[in-house]
């Protein structure tokens, strides 16, 4: 797909500028962006079929690194993720004023509504009660690592990437989950994790792939969370 070539220096400076203080991209967010960027709209073209293993030789990273930067990439909006297939991932790379949602400003001093996707893009769920409770919700009243039954008194939020590495609480990045899989991830990634719970017997083969599926869902925010129609702030300090 061919796509008009960008002006170089003015897309070094958005990203530079703008984008990476904005949506506080890591220097392997970067590196994989820059990447993918160089083989996609600095070639005129607008998306992208590759592998994950094709993507940590082209950037020298880890298989690991590389796969959670993609990820991370596709949660902020900054790749559109168009298929995953077995012949890799086909993705719609994005410059920096094509990215919505990524405004300076604490997100807490705005009224809070589902109706604009770009608002609901930047949604900070952990600030909220009700939106606490959306992604509960969401769960269907399950652990969304081990599958078991919550209540009010076994729940908590866990980020699929840990905070350390990703400072985001949109909808992308938090699942429920049941205290003892919030004590055991720690700071592991969701994925690995997931694999760990197979290993030991707490989830079989067939729930681990739907795991897995629905982690790629709820990353690329295929799932959004039920929300009531409009959330003040004020309501919920």
């Amino acid at each position: 797909m061919k796509n008009k070539k960008p002006n170089v220096e003015q897309v070094w400076k958005q990203i530079e500028d703008d984008l990476v203080p904005r949506v506080r991209l890591s220097p392997t967010d970067c590196v994989v962006y820059f990447h993918l960027l160089r083989h996609t709209r600095l070639e005129e073209k607008l998306r992208l079929r590759f592998s994950i293993p094709w993507l940590a030789r082209g950037t020298r990273l880890s298989t690991s690194a590389a796969r959670w930067a993609l990820r991370r990439l596709i949660a902020h909006g900054i790749l559109r993720l168009v298929q995953r297939s077995k012949a890799g991932h086909l993705v719609e790379v994005r410059l920096p004023e094509e990215i919505r949602g990524a405004r300076v400003g604490p997100i807490a001093t705005r009224p809070l509504t589902s109706t604009r996707a770009t608002d609901f893009e930047e949604l900070d769920f952990l600030q909220h009660r009700a939106l606490r409770r959306a992604i509960h919700a969401r769960e269907g009243g399950r652990c969304f690592y081990c599958l078991s039954r919550l209540t009010v008194l076994t729940r908590c939020l866990d980020h699929v990437v840990p905070r350390i590495d990703l400072k985001d609480n949109s909808y992308r990045n938090l699942v429920s989950c049941c205290l003892e899989c919030n004590s055991m991830k720690m700071g592991r990634p969701a994925a690995d994790f997931l694999r760990w719970l197979h290993r030991e017997r707490r989830l079989t083969s067939v729930e681990l792939t739907a795991r897995l599926r629905a982690l790629d869902a709820v990353v690329a925010g295929k799932l959004r969370p039920p929300i009531p129609s409009q959330v003040h702030t004020r309501n919920h300090r």
